[in-house]
């Protein structure tokens, strides 16, 4: 196993980076996450423009076609910079469930639109029994003639408010497991019955009620085969959860560096605070968990890019030391910051409501140790 960037990723990251530092400062996360959609559109054009949208999707549908790590390392300074927008779930969860289970046809419609960033694609499959799995997928869709028709809600449901289509995750019989009779389904967020309502609160990535009320779908729209979209979708889920905990790994680097460097500033009783102990502590624990959520993140990328036989049990791992080291990278940061660490403008803020709500994304560390248990039959 060689973990090892490549010459080319190198030169990625530090594009990556150099673009971050000046177009994502502190203040403009802030003034981004405080607007009234958390969506800069300019930013988005500037990044689709540089062709990180297109970086994992198949060289014959308008991307690059390069590996998970080639997008990792942008993702990971995307966590640094505690940037907020869909490219993950557009670029790459649902890129990768319209190129696991579209149609040819599909596939050409709807992948150069999301390499070029011209279309927004958001994935909806969880409700209000809240979930991953196959068994907390209740919404029903019912055939009538040519079109589906789809009645029901979803819940945290990432930029729904302003993606031009999502994928709906719905069931349309019931079968032998939970697995069974899944089905996935391309809507028009301007359809007839769609309508969306943001969540609001602790929030990082801008989060959706999405209802539904006889939404009719054309035969056409529906992803793969009916009732057998689970296979695809947890193929997809793979992937973008991968991406994910090397962004919350980025994060939580970024939650590190930020206590270290205050506790070196910071002068109390005539020394810097970095002195004290407990202060130390607390330190060396943002240190740990990020870099271990760094590692297993990119030995999960590894897996993935050389097609390991274990690839799912390395992903689930990786979200699981990343969903809760972030959290206490952050936590660990505010204990040695104090009072300042909740001022929104210092900036530790940005991380930690990250931090909260890519906790439960794509599955919390409890959902992905149990999965890793059952991959591995014990």
């Amino acid at each position: 196993m060689d973990l090892a960037l490549t010459e080319t990723q190198v030169m990625l990251q530090n594009s990556a980076k150099e673009f971050l530092s000046a177009e994502l400062p502190k203040h403009r996360v802030r003034e981004i996450d405080d607007s009234e959609t958390g969506f800069d559109r300019e930013l988005w054009r500037k990044m689709c423009d540089l062709g990180w949208a297109s970086i994992v999707i198949p060289e014959q549908y308008g991307g690059l076609g390069s590996g998970f790590t080639d997008m990792a390392v942008i993702f990971e300074q995307l966590g640094y910079n505690a940037y907020g927008g869909p490219l993950l779930d557009s670029a790459v969860l649902s890129a990768q469930l319209i190129a696991e289970a579209g149609s040819e046809a599909q596939k050409k419609a709807f992948l150069p639109a999301i390499a070029e960033g011209q279309q927004i694609f958001t994935v909806a499959l969880t409700e209000p029994e809240y979930g991953w799995g196959a068994d907390r997928v209740k919404m029903k869709a019912t055939r009538q003639g040519d079109h589906w028709v789809l009645n029901g809600t979803k819940l945290f449901i990432p930029w729904a408010h302003i993606a031009d289509r999502i994928i709906v995750i719905a069931r349309t019989s019931e079968g032998r497991t939970p697995e069974d009779g899944i089905t996935a389904f391309v809507v028009d967020r301007t359809s007839p019955g769609v309508s969306t309502r943001l969540h609001y609160g602790w929030i990082g990535d801008k989060l959706n009620e999405v209802n539904f009320s006889n939404v009719r779908v054309p035969a056409e729209n529906v992803l793969g085969a009916v009732g057998h979209a689970w296979a695809p979708v947890e193929h997809a889920r793979d992937r973008a959860t991968a991406v994910l905990s090397v962004y919350m790994a980025g994060g939580a680097q970024k939650a590190y560096e930020m206590c270290r460097d205050y506790s070196t500033t910071r002068i109390a009783f005539g020394v810097p605070i970095g002195t004290f102990q407990r202060v130390q502590d607390f330190v060396i624990v943002a240190l740990t968990e990020a870099d271990a959520s760094k590692w297993t993140a990119y030995e999960a990328l590894w897996r993935l890019d050389s097609g390991q036989k274990d690839t799912a049990v390395g992903i689930s791992m990786a979200k699981a030391v990343a969903s809760d080291g972030f959290s206490k990278a952050c936590d660990a940061s505010h204990h040695v910051h104090a009072g300042i660490g909740v001022d929104l403008d210092f900036g530790l803020t940005n991380y930690t409501v990250r931090a909260r709500t890519f906790q439960q994304y794509l599955g919390d560390s409890i959902f992905h140790k149990a999965r890793m248990a059952k991959l591995m039959n014990l």
